[in-house]
């Protein structure tokens, strides 16, 4: 009997590491609405934007996603949710136009940067930085 439970207990924890269910809480789903999604990035990713987003980032964003977007930032620890890994696949498989809403909107600790950087084009410049954080 206590084989039997023992196996059961083993499998319950394969099944809820594999399918998510353990140690994957803090990752909810951040749908972006498709009409924001498939909004094209109006700013050039030149040199000016690259040199804007990067400072912005800094001032804004290093805190909680790091310097090199790792999420590892000096405030990461302190947050309820995960910042996340900015080099990661899943985060560069997302469009433009989904990381500048979740940049503008905000949710649980990301703050709303539509009221802190009220110029869409400098929001636009911290996506094209971020795109340029990759492994």
């Amino acid at each position: 009997m206590k084989n039997g439970i023992l196996l059961f207990v083993v499998l319950i924890g394969i099944f809820g590491i594999s399918s998510g269910f353990i140690g994957n809480q803090d990752k909810k789903p951040w749908p972006v609405p498709d009409k924001d999604a498939k909004v094209k990035n109006p700013v050039a990713s030149d040199a000016t934007s690259l040199a804007e987003g990067k400072n912005l980032y800094n001032l804004h964003c290093k805190s909680c996603h790091g310097a090199k977007g790792l999420g590892d930032g000096s405030k990461a620890a302190q947050l309820k949710t995960e910042p996340g890994d900015f080099t990661s696949a899943n985060f560069q498989s997302q469009s433009d136009g989904e990381i500048f809403y979740k940049t503008s909107e905000g949710r649980d600790d990301m703050p709303n940067f539509k009221k802190k950087l009220p110029d869409a084009d400098e929001r636009w410049s911290i996506v094209n930085y971020v795109r340029s954080l990759k492994k």
